[in-house]
């Protein structure tokens, strides 16, 4: 069995967009993970491993059934799987937060006439009607025929970033969903993170704004 890593880098506050407002970003110190917690077919429990870094700024998500399959002799459960992360973090009162980008590494093997999606929707708990979805589309054929190893940019536009809830903890909420598809009823595919040694990343930035009366 493998083992599939997705570490969340919190810590990185102004890297991925400068804050205009001098003096506004909070000390990354203050941003802590209070707890995590996951969901969903794709990692189901008992099947992933967490640790969390002392400062409690890093998490590390190890995944063994994160994958899906499609051709002769699979079932349609085996085509889509989605994992959902939960991280509960907790951050200065009168700032905001939010996802501007992220990278995932992972693995796909698919014949020609099939595709591969890697979907992932963005979204607080207290606001779940904002998201911010990003999607991947991999068609099937050369080289893809051999397997390989691949790369999921997301960069959120700015005009569609989610910003967190003001004063409070917020629990961020991560929905991957890898789904393949077929047009010949013979082809063979795989998308997952099923990789020993280039595992599914996920690094998160996150920019700050003051909060703003509502």
């Amino acid at each position: 069995m493998h083992s599939k890593i997705a570490a969340f880098l919190l810590p990185l506050l102004a890297v991925a967009t400068p804050v205009p407002q001098s003096g506004t970003a909070p000390d990354p110190s203050q941003i802590t993970i209070l707890d995590s917690s996951y969901s969903g077919n794709g990692c189901p429990q008992g099947s992933v491993s967490t640790s969390t870094s002392p400062d409690k700024t890093v998490i590390t998500y190890g995944f063994d059934q994160f994958q899906t399959y499609i051709g002769p002799g699979t079932k349609p459960a085996d085509h889509s799987k989605n994992c959902q992360l939960h991280l509960n973090l907790k951050y200065p009162g009168g700032f905001q937060y939010a996802v501007v980008d992220a990278t995932y590494h992972g693995w796909a093997r698919l014949d020609k006439g099939v595709t591969g999606t890697f979907i992932t929707t963005y979204f607080f708990s207290q606001d779940a009607g904002k998201t911010s979805t990003t999607r991947m589309t991999a068609n099937g054929g050369p080289p893809l025929d051999m397997g390989q190893v691949y790369t999921k940019q997301d960069n959120v536009e700015t005009t569609a970033v989610i910003w967190s809830p003001c004063g409070t903890t917020g629990i961020l909420n991560i929905n991957n969903r890898l789904s393949l598809t077929s047009t010949n009823s013979s082809a063979a595919g795989e998308l997952s993170n099923d990789d020993a040694t280039v595992a599914f990343t996920q690094q998160l930035h996150v920019a700050w704004r003051p909060c703003t009366p509502g």
